[in-house]
């Protein structure tokens, strides 16, 4: 390869990674960006106390519901054109959210970043399949997984400092420029796949998986606001059973299948989905609980909320280095387990959080365990929960760990949420909330520790 030849791969690749990231990151971003501006939010348009969780639930629940078809779409279209088009489509819900002046346009707007999002997250880490030197692959996942976990800690500075700054409105507008330099770099790195397969897209499957799972997040949301036996908690599971179970039968009899079976044929994808399902309610719960705590208890503006979660920002990276020194002496999964306890631990602290401001105790040291376990297990999972699969399904597999992880995190919060709203003292509630989340990612460990395969295991096959 001259050197000319050479330098031009090595400008590309530099490219496909600042994609991957800046997907990854705006994704990230989003999950958590609105939420210091939730109480302004509340006050412009009118949103209901149990109302309120659906301006973050409709990102989560588009993204969640719509994640296998997206990522099949990349797999077997061209994923240059449904990364293009996602950001295209992310961008105007970006500019309509902003403009809302009614809590339903602002809640579909956040839908419609959603399903955008579910294009995008999971044509960013099937990128890095194509990747095929070691030490850039590992460079890559790195990458990703510091993206999506720095994307969500930044996403509640941002929205505390703009906020303040300008007005709660800001938080959908600066969505715009990240789509425009994300769509820049897209367009000259990304290559068109289009001739990997001429398979037909499974429609029905997908509708099956997307109405079952709003389904059930509906039923969820439904148990705080009308209880757990009420017709319209009761319909929503039922309905939600019922969908998924045909979409699980139209996955193993079907010809053109969503999720073909064999991606879920491992132990190690099967203990990553498993992990990330509960490890993003625990993350949401930290975002989600905290900011309103710090808010509303400890009556604090919303720049200084934004600041005080910087700590978090940091501890991510911190999470990230650890990671990978880890792994190599425990292997993967010790170090996933481990991680999930400290992150846990993090958050029991922060269920602790006094009813009067404390740096140390109330943000601190809980940011520090809660943001290091986070960010480090988070990596990890990525990679484990793309192990070993072919490029023709690298992106469904990437859409199966995504849509564990945004599920959880919409399943999770809803149900967080609904155990905070038993409590009839604000605080004691979002502690409470803080606390189950805590366990949650106890739950995560252990499930990973039993589920994933050990390294002399994995060396044995």
């Amino acid at each position: 390869m001259t050197n000319t030849a050479l330098a031009a791969t090595q400008a590309r690749q530099r490219a496909l990674l600042a994609t991957v990231f800046l997907l990854q990151f705006l994704v990230g971003l989003d999950i958590s960006l609105v939420n210091i501006a939730l109480p302004a939010i509340q006050a412009d348009l009118g949103f209901s106390r149990s109302g309120l969780q659906w301006v973050v639930n409709a990102y989560l629940l588009g993204f969640a519901g719509f994640l296998l078809v997206g990522g099949r779409l990349g797999d077997l279209w061209s994923r240059r054109r449904m990364v293009l088009g996602g950001l295209i489509v992310f961008g105007v819900a970006s500019v309509v959210g902003g403009l809302a002046v009614a809590p339903w346009l602002l809640v579909t707007a956040r839908a419609v970043q959603g399903l955008a999002a579910a294009v995008l997250a999971p044509a960013a880490l099937a990128l890095i399949a194509t990747i095929t030197d070691e030490t850039a692959h590992r460079r890559a996942m790195a990458i990703w997984g510091g993206a999506g976990a720095a994307g969500g800690a930044i996403g509640v500075v941002a929205s505390g400092l703009l906020t303040d700054w300008f007005d709660w409105r800001a938080v959908m507008f600066v969505n715009v420029p990240i789509v425009i330099g994300a769509f820049a770099v897209a367009f000259v790195s990304i290559d068109d796949n289009r001739e990997q397969s001429n398979t037909r897209v499974d429609v029905l499957g997908g509708a099956l998986i997307t109405g079952g799972v709003a389904a059930i997040v509906y039923a969820v949301t439904a148990t705080g606001e009308h209880g757990w036996t009420s017709w319209q908690t009761l319909v929503g599971f039922s309905s939600g059973a019922i969908l998924l179970v045909g979409f699980a039968v139209t996955e193993r009899t079907g010809a053109h299948p969503l999720m073909p079976i064999r991606v879920l044929a491992t132990r190690s994808i099967v203990g990553a989905n498993v992990f990330g399902f509960m490890l993003a309610a625990g993350q949401l719960a930290a975002f989600y609980f905290c900011s309103l705590y710090i808010q509303t208890v400890w009556n604090v503006s919303p720049l200084l909320t934004g600041v005080l979660f910087l700590p978090f920002c940091a501890f991510v990276f911190v999470g990230i280095t650890a990671s990978s020194k880890l792994v190599s002496k425990l292997g993967a999964r010790n170090t996933i387990a481990l991680l999930g306890l400290v992150g846990a631990g993090g958050l029991a602290l922060f269920a602790r959080m006094p009813v009067e401001f404390s740096l140390w105790t109330g943000i601190l040291l809980p940011s520090a365990l809660a943001a290091t376990g986070i960010g480090g297990s988070m990596v990890l999972v990525g990679t484990v929960g793309t192990a070993g699969v072919p490029l023709s399904d690298a992106g469904v597999a990437s859409g199966v760990l995504n849509s564990s992880r945004q599920l959880g995190g919409t399943i999770g919060l809803a149900i967080l949420v609904t155990v905070a709203a038993q409590s009839t003292d604000v605080a004691h509630g979002y502690r409470v909330g803080l606390g189950v989340g805590a366990l949650f990612l106890v739950a995560a460990s252990v499930a990973a520790w039993l589920i994933l395969p050990s390294d002399r295991e994995r060396r044995a096959r």
